[in-house]
């Protein structure tokens, strides 16, 4: 038997050339098929046959064409969920206000403690710790629902166990901490693969009425007591500064005078010892220089002073001591 050549564009082909391109073809489909990449932020699960096989790290992969079939969940990601409102493209720039969509009462309406209806919006941040938990134990359909609905039934309990004064005021850090809490208890316990990292209640109102009309009073209370807080947190910061300057000022002026007196003591004992020394050795000379010294001291800077002779009963004939008479005569 001959071979035949097969004209395929214009060109003659013999039957082994096209078994070789056919091969060469399924070989690179084989090849394409069989390679994957696991990003840096995923976990491959691996299937054979439909039936998990093993879970794989971030890296080039290979599996067994038409056999094995893989699926990258994002386990380092950390996602976010939004409740009582929507960011277009969840994430988007919450600035933008066309991004922003609030109508979402059946979520954000609740009931608490006191019998009051409050409308909070918050979010949860979360991220899959387990990928095989992921696709198995949740369905691809309800994987958002059943955390929104989870997520949603905690902090409904948290909010009705709590009057509505509380939820306005000092419980919303509480609530945060025992919903994040709480949700992961519930994940758990559902064995879904997921970890809540935080949740954080955005806005609460009031609804309208006195209990709003109190709310703002509670507020303005707030504001005023911290505008209280910060006026004499300024004073304190102003006076005790002064104040500390002038203790300083003080305590060295009482310093500087307690060393003037001890230096002055200590002279006056110096002085006084030395006196003491030259009475022992000339006492009759020593008491006569003391006298004059005293006498001296006494009249120092008087003009015109009289002494006067207690025995004679007259005036010593010399009036103007320290002084020249017109005559030259002291």
């Amino acid at each position: 038997m001959s071979e035949r050549n097969v004209s395929a564009f214009g060109f003659d082909l013999k039957p082994k050339f096209v078994i070789i391109l056919i091969i060469v073809a399924v070989l690179g489909f084989v090849a394409f098929q069989s390679a994957y990449i696991v990003d840096q932020t995923e976990e491959a699960v691996v299937l054979t046959f439909g039936k998990y096989s093993r879970t794989e790290g971030p890296g080039m992969k290979f599996k067994i064409p038409l056999v094995e079939e893989n699926y990258n969940i994002p386990t380092k990601q950390v996602q976010k969920m939004d409740f009582g409102f929507r960011m277009d493209g969840q994430g988007g720039d919450i600035f933008a206000q066309n991004s922003l969509k609030t109508n979402f009462k059946d979520e954000s309406t609740m009931l608490t403690g006191d019998l009051n209806i409050v409308d909070i919006t918050w979010i949860i941040q979360y991220r899959i710790t387990d990928a095989r938990a992921w696709l198995f134990n949740l369905d691809a359909d309800s994987r958002e629902k059943t955390i929104r609905d989870i997520s949603q039934s905690a902090v409904s309990q948290l909010v009705g166990d709590r009057a509505i004064l509380d939820v306005l005021g000092n419980e919303r850090q509480s609530i945060e901490a025992k919903a994040t809490e709480m949700i992961n208890e519930l994940f758990t316990s559902y064995g879904i693969g997921v970890l809540v990292t935080g949740t954080q209640l955005k806005d609460i109102f009031p609804p309208e009425g006195s209990v709003k009309a109190a709310f703002d009073d509670v507020n303005v209370a707030f504001q005023d007591m911290n505008r209280l807080i910060n006026e004499g947190r300024e004073k304190y910061n102003k006076q005790i500064p002064q104040a500390a300057g002038e203790a300083q000022q003080q305590i060295q002026i009482a310093e500087g005078y307690a060393t003037e007196r001890v230096n002055k003591a200590q002279g006056d004992v110096a002085r006084f010892k030395a006196v003491l020394n030259e009475y022992r050795r000339s006492p009759e000379v020593t008491r006569n220089r003391l006298y004059l010294e005293m006498i001296e001291d006494v009249f120092k800077g008087q003009e015109g002073t009289d002494l006067v002779d207690k025995k004679l009963g007259s005036f010593l004939p010399l009036k103007t001591l320290g002084t020249k008479s017109s005559a030259g005569v002291q």
